[in-house]
């Protein structure tokens, strides 16, 4: 208690200081985690104690916009579990980008009525254009931030999934594809790498999409997991010189529709069983003879199949632990169920920067929640051996 009266007793000295009030919040903060922490480890920081349940793991660095600046926050680790301090609010920054572009379709008189009685329950109807303006500008300078930020390290996976949004365009609706990137780096953490809006899925879209991940850094990609994307095959191995994977839920999709209701039941046996295997040599096998068990009855699905297997099938020449989570884009199924929950409010949103301020705003925040998750997506053990980094080798010490 007596360091924490000596740094009050610094911040008054300060006076008049124009960072007096943003340090002073800061401070209230800092103290605050550290309470908080130390109920959740029973204990305080290096204190010994028979009621300790947890330890600490250091900090984790985190910029906090308050109406007083940036402050910098040092957010404690545990090593078992997570957490972090209830007063930042993880969602409230996609909350904000969510007003943000309700209002803005309002302010523009191209909004739907559901938005129009979304905008007289919360209290806006006298929003200007200025004001809206102003948010908009303050969410996306971070949500820009965000989706620039130099990538670092290796990331041997990477998956790729579109969800479609209606979006006003020369006075008319169109769909647009949001394309939303994640990876896992060689130390087994997940990440958002990045996302972008458009209206086309040829391979131009993805090779300079891909591109753009490139320049920021983007390296050690293995494999790429999506679904079966105008274009995008070519466009991985021409940037990324990766295996694609073609998501297998989407291609029993696909299986599916060839067969009637009868069928349904021994396509899928047919297929399943080549995904039960061990090795891939072992499905590949299966695959083809479920491909010529299909071919009298249903040839479309065994041309199908014929087609399919090398890319339905890639993930089972990694690692067998990894697997699980290889070969569907199901990883990113959360992720695309809260943009979906989302944008259903907006309906039709006025323009595609509003598309990238709400998405990205949810992007940055689910990428917060991943940072402080104790657990890796991915064992180090299983997944650092994937890295194109030579490995250091320290010598013995002699005994």
């Amino acid at each position: 208690m007596t360091d924490d009266k000596i740094a009050l007793r610094t911040l008054l000295e300060k006076g008049s200081d124009t960072t007096f009030l943003r340090e002073m919040i800061g401070f209230a903060a800092q103290r605050l985690m550290e309470l908080e922490s130390e109920a959740l480890c029973g204990a305080g920081h290096g204190e010994r104690s028979a009621e300790r349940r947890n330890q600490r793991n250091g900090y984790r660095d985190r910029d906090w916009e308050t109406r007083a600046g940036t402050v910098e926050l040092r957010i404690p680790k545990l090593r078992r579990g997570s957490y972090f301090p209830a007063f930042l609010e993880p969602r409230r920054l996609a909350e904000k980008a969510l007003t943000a572009v309700v209002q803005e379709a309002y302010v523009q008189g191209i909004s739907t009525r559901s938005v129009d009685d979304l905008v007289r329950a919360m209290g806006m109807e006298g929003i200007s254009k200025s004001q809206v303006s102003r948010l908009c500008g303050e969410i996306d300078e971070r949500v820009q931030t965000f989706l620039s930020r130099p990538i670092e390290g290796e990331w041997p996976y990477v998956w790729l999934d579109a969800t479609y949004v209606k979006a006003r365009r020369d006075r008319h609706i169109v769909s647009v594809a949001v394309i939303v990137a994640v990876g896992v780096n060689t130390d087994g953490r997940r990440e958002v790498l990045g996302m972008t809006v458009g209206h086309s899925e040829a391979e131009p879209f993805w090779v300079e999409f891909l591109r753009s991940l490139a320049r920021r850094g983007l390296r050690g990609a293995k494999l790429v997991i999506s679904d079966a994307h105008e274009g995008l095959k070519a466009a991985i191995v021409k940037v990324l010189g990766a295996t694609w994977q073609r998501c297998r839920v989407h291609f029993m999709r696909n299986a599916l529709a060839y067969a009637g209701k009868t069928q349904r039941r021994i396509v899928s046996a047919w297929v399943g069983t080549a995904f039960a295997q061990d090795d891939a040599a072992a499905a590949r096998k299966q695959w083809r003879e479920g491909a010529d068990q299909a071919r009298p009855r249903v040839p479309k699905l065994a041309a199908l199949m014929d087609e399919a297997e090398t890319d339905v099938l890639a993930y089972m020449s990694l690692s067998a632990p990894h697997r699980a989570k290889l070969h569907s884009t199901n990883p990113l199924e959360r992720v695309n169920g809260e943009i979906k929950r989302r944008t259903e409010v907006v309906g039709i949103f006025p323009n595609e920067d509003a598309i990238t301020r709400l998405v990205g705003a949810i992007l940055l925040e689910q990428n917060d929640e991943w940072a402080v998750q104790r657990g890796r997506y991915m064992t180090l053990e299983t997944i650092a051996p994937l890295g194109d980094d030579p490995t250091v080798s320290l010598p013995a010490i002699a005994s």
